[in-house]
């Protein structure tokens, strides 16, 4: 694991001004909210191609499913809470019902928005894309994950969701055989007694976890789910059957995440012992963004704390 740390919403904005200078039809929307979502990257290389639909978010998707209706390769850009929140009815209609191919670059998920409070923290966006047909929806763990996903997502035909985050992270996928592959799992760790998949922020802190495990004689294997569906099951069902119990950790409700497709891969193909770890059914709270981590048990030490609860 790298020492340098980098927000994924940082990411987000180099990789769509890289891709801006391979293809012409990249066409980046964002909602008054450039600065903080790192779309002034793009708008500052083309400005042409940068659409400030200002606080409109419904609006801002309308517009975008009527530009890949003409060709374009649409990216909007907002808040998590906004995007998945507030635009749902017109992703879920305008967008992913004639599966038109937009993206969605959502920022500032998670508690790990910090200060922002409750009414920001989106815990629950996974969840609302998850339930629309068609949509492929993605988490990505660090920079170089990031930068990889924007490439896929706009190389895959049809909807996908992205989630990005305020806070930086360590980067952690910095290795030459890396490869991001939509609906493939990586495992970054072997283990025998127990399988921990994460995803996003928590991915970092679950191979600290890990190694804080070993020290007890604990085997912990460490899979990285940044894409949320299509989920890898083959991979959740290897380890099921390969190791006794399995944990997930998400910065995001227990509800309707990684945490429940997880569970509803492994009662269906594998029925195995799981501990969902993650924001507990409650709203965030205003704080900064590493003591909210560590407050709701998401950092190394919670997540190790409640491994050892139930193991």
């Amino acid at each position: 694991m790298s020492d340098v740390k980098i927000a994924t919403r940082d990411s987000y904005g180099k990789a769509l001004t890289e891709l801006g200078s391979e293809f012409d039809n990249l066409v980046v929307l964002d909602a008054d909210l450039a600065e903080a979502t790192k779309t002034a990257v793009f708008k500052k290389a083309y400005p042409e191609r940068h659409i400030d639909c200002g606080i409109a978010e419904a609006n801002m998707t309308g517009i975008a499913a009527g530009l890949s209706t003409c060709g374009k390769v649409p990216f909007i850009s907002t808040f998590a809470m906004f995007a998945a929140g507030r635009s749902y009815e017109q992703i879920r209609n305008s967008i992913a019902y004639p599966h038109l191919n937009v993206k969605i670059g959502a920022t500032h998920a998670g508690i790990s928005v910090g200060e922002d409070g409750a009414s920001h923290q989106c815990n629950e966006d996974l969840a609302l894309m998850r339930t629309i047909p068609g949509m492929v929806v993605i988490n990505p763990s660090d920079d170089v994950e990031a930068r990889a996903a924007v490439r896929a997502a706009y190389e895959y035909v049809g909807p996908v969701y992205m989630r990005f985050g305020r806070l930086a992270v360590p980067v952690i996928n910095d290795n030459d055989d890396y490869k991001f592959e939509i609906g493939k799992g990586v495992t970054l760790k072997e283990g025998s007694d127990i399988t921990i998949f994460a995803t996003g922020l928590c991915v970092s802190e679950a191979l600290k976890t890990s190694e804080m495990l070993e020290a007890d004689g604990v085997s912990a294997r460490v899979i990285n789910i940044h894409t949320i569906k299509p989920i890898d099951k083959e991979l959740i069902v290897k380890a099921a059957k390969e190791t006794k119990q399995l944990i997930t950790v998400e910065e995001h409700s227990i509800c309707g995440g990684l945490g429940s497709a997880v569970a509803e891969v492994i009662s269906e193909e594998c029925p195995t012992k799981l501990t969902r770890i993650g924001v507990e059914d409650v709203f965030g709270e205003s704080g900064p963004a590493v003591e909210l981590i560590h407050k709701y048990g998401l950092d190394a030490e919670g997540i190790y704390a409640k491994i050892k609860a139930v193991i």
